[in-house]
């Protein structure tokens, strides 16, 4: 029986990232679904102050719904369209980027929905809590003012984090074309910008949230590298893979790497829809 592919976005991003890559997998005659976590999608907040023209001293009090919103409701999200996909055969569970966190604590609870967890260039929690990776050395790399350029409310207030993805700021447009899409073009890194919402939750997990050897290390896993990543750098998927495979040295990953920066393989998806269509049919087993 065909496989459906359930697809966990990233930090700041919905299920309409997924757009393109879900027409490419239809076109190897695969179904998917595409979640948004709580608080993503067309449940975003998006202030008026966040229109143009912007009010940058409004933007930075207004409320946002996703304030609140936990790891474990995130997981409860998927959980729910993974018990319904569960219902017409195997499920693939792949996720990206910060929705790593995610699928790794719903493959801690819930290993018995998932027949196969696919993580492109997205954090597998072993040895530390999502947020230490980023004081590793693997992560020195990482451009830390990408991002904080374009914050637009004081987190500790606001109860989120708030970034200006709609800024004309060419100093932060430059951070962000290094960080996602240096192998882009502008237009296509303009275009992706303005599928990201402003807001975004605050709880990357906790030591509790982290691979779990009796559960999510029963799962067949796949890592997907993404070789031009500057956000989440080779180096440190590297090193995730290497804590996996520790972890569950008789169940390790299954590694594929695809020429790409974080965003390139939604951006232009015929080579990840390939790899994943592979993997559907037969390129390693399902349990």
């Amino acid at each position: 029986m065909s496989p459906t592919f359930v697809l966990v976005h990233g930090a700041f991003a919905n299920s309409f990232s997924f757009a393109p890559l879900q027409a490419e997998l239809a076109l190897h005659g695969h179904r998917s679904a595409a979640v948004d976590l709580p608080g993503h999608g067309f449940e975003a907040t998006y202030p008026a102050a966040y229109q143009a023209p912007q009010d940058a001293a409004a933007l930075a009090t207004a409320p946002g719904g996703i304030k609140g919103v936990t790891l474990a409701d995130n997981a409860a999200r998927v959980t729910e369209v993974l018990e319904r996909a569960k219902e017409h055969g195997p499920v693939i569970l792949v996720a990206h980027s910060r929705g790593g966190a995610t699928v790794t604590a719903v493959g801690n609870a819930r290993p018995d929905l998932i027949d196969r967890i696919v993580y492109v260039s997205a954090w597998a929690p072993v040895d530390l809590d999502v947020g230490d990776y980023y004081a590793e050395p693997e992560m020195a790399s990482v451009d830390a003012g990408a991002l904080a350029g374009a914050l637009a409310a004081d987190p500790a207030a606001v109860g989120l984090l708030r970034c200006n993805f709609r800024t004309a700021d060419p100093a932060v447009l430059a951070g962000f074309k290094e960080a996602f899409l240096a192998d882009g073009t502008d237009d296509e890194l303009r275009t992706f910008l303005n599928t990201f919402q402003p807001d975004e939750n605050l709880d990357a997990g906790t030591s509790a949230d982290r691979a779990q050897a009796a559960t999510w290390g029963t799962i067949p896993k796949t890592y997907v590298r993404l070789s031009a990543d500057t956000s989440i750098p080779l180096a440190m998927q590297d090193r995730l893979i290497r804590e996996g495979d520790a972890l569950t040295p008789d169940n390790p990953y299954d590694v594929h790497t695809l020429e790409s920066s974080h965003l390139l393989w939604l951006v232009r998806p015929h080579l990840a829809a390939e790899l994943l269509a592979g993997l559907a049919d037969g390129g390693t087993s399902l349990a």
